[in-house]
């Protein structure tokens, strides 16, 4: 496997208006402070493509699709799909223990987060503080040999670290979350063990409903 500093870009959709990458978990979306944080998704697609603008981000440790679009207008209307909520995000996740809910049913998350402030970055469940957020959980599979679950999670809202929050919080960390599982959690899978799997949303130009998908490696 090469090194991710050498790693090409996987663009999984490209016209005039947008582009669609497969972000390999540790890269950054976007870059950060310091020197040391200036290899990110977002420069090396403007490398490749400089009218290539960020519209959404995901988690340095999140592997999947992300979108960046082609110029100001196009990213104006991009980001109001994406407040507006017109956009659907699907990822797929390997959970800890054995998540006991029908097959094909979904379950619904909703517990407020706000910022853990004396272990930030972390987030935390604020019943009294925090902001409302809500998730849908639907159960794939469950692998016996190494105790976890895979699951599919549909983020309703957009608060940071949602998915893997409410993953704690109902007892499933999800697998090598070194944010909120335990150590015992985190050794059973290399990465944070969270893919973005897929995207539908209205193009910014035709209107039309572009549905994307990127399968994980879990």
């Amino acid at each position: 496997m090469p090194l991710l500093g050498t790693a090409p870009l996987t663009v999984r959709y490209m016209d005039d208006a947008l582009l669609v990458f497969d972000k390999p978990a540790g890269l950054l979306s976007v870059p950060g402070r310091g020197d040391d944080k200036q290899d990110c998704l977002s420069a090396r697609a403007q490398a490749l493509y400089p009218d290539a603008l960020v519209v959404h981000r995901l988690d340095m440790a999140t592997s999947g699709l992300i979108v960046m679009a082609r110029g100001t207008n196009n990213q104006r209307l991009l980001s109001m799909a994406f407040a507006a909520r017109q956009v659907r995000k699907c990822y797929v996740a390997l959970v800890d223990g054995l998540v006991r809910q029908g097959a094909g049913t979904t379950r619904t998350i909703d517990l407020p987060i706000g910022l853990d402030w004396p272990n930030r970055p972390r987030r935390a469940i604020d019943f009294a503080r925090g902001k409302a957020s809500v998730t849908g959980l639907r159960v794939l599979s469950y692998d016996a040999d190494r105790c976890a679950t895979q699951v599919e999670l549909e983020p309703l809202t957009g608060r940071s670290h949602q998915l893997r929050v409410h993953m704690q919080a109902i007892g499933h960390a999800i697998l090598g979350d070194a944010l909120y599982a335990s150590p015992q959690v985190q050794a059973k899978y290399g990465r944070l063990a969270l893919h973005a799997q897929s995207l539908a949303f209205p193009h910014p130009q035709s209107g039309q409903w572009l549905r994307l998908r990127s399968p994980p490696e879990f």
